[in-house]
């Protein structure tokens, strides 16, 4: 496999751990029966890391890239922030787990899981020198999303603060949805980072 090949391969193989995570996640969410565990979530995770540090080690070990050192890096560094982030909420369900109710964040779900294909294509776009313009409303579509979360995050802190709920709940729901808003925000990064990219060599 040529280097260019190589790296394309490998980023798309993080795309593909960061969709994963989000798959993995929801499986958490819909449990039922059972001990629920974030095992999947870390091995996901883990996965994550080893193809960031092999992406790393390419970079050391080859003279031509497909695209500059520093684009390659920051996008992979921003793959890896999905699935860290998503294990980070996972540890924190369980804990509060108790406290949700049915499908509690099935809203965040839809929003993170259409993020995340996004990514997946806009990554794979990269391999097909796909065009700008398709690129730019993919990327557009990432900060609709990312509005959506912001605007859904309104919505719950406000229902939350309704005095409806009792104050542990308050405080363990508001901080998972900060939490959910923020994987959506690192799509949106990673997505930002493959436009410059495309916009840098188009």
């Amino acid at each position: 496999m040529g280097h260019n090949d190589k790296f394309f391969a490998l980023l798309e193989a993080s795309a593909a751990e960061a969709r994963a995570s989000v798959q993995q996640l929801a499986r958490l969410l819909h449990q039922d029966g059972g001990p629920a565990t974030i095992d999947d979530l870390v091995r996901t995770r883990r996965n994550e890391k080893r193809i960031t540090e092999e992406i790393s080690q390419e970079l050391c070990k080859t003279f031509v890239t497909p695209f500059e050192r520093e684009d390659i890096e920051a996008l992979s560094f921003a793959l890896y922030k999905i699935p860290k982030c998503i294990e980070k909420f996972g540890e924190k369900f369980l804990l509060g787990h108790p406290r949700m109710e049915p499908r509690e964040f099935d809203r965040h779900l839809d929003l993170l899981t259409r993020s995340v294909d996004t990514v997946v294509e806009m990554v794979q776009g990269l391999r097909q020198h796909e065009d700008l313009e398709t690129m730019k409303e993919r990327n557009d579509r990432l900060h609709r999303l990312e509005s959506d979360a912001d605007r859904l995050m309104m919505e719950m802190t406000r229902e939350l603060y309704s005095g409806r709920h009792e104050a542990l709940r308050v405080i363990v729901i508001l901080d998972l949805y900060s939490t959910l808003e923020k994987v959506v925000d690192r799509c949106r990064d990673a997505g930002n980072i493959i436009f410059q990219i495309v916009l840098k060599y188009s």
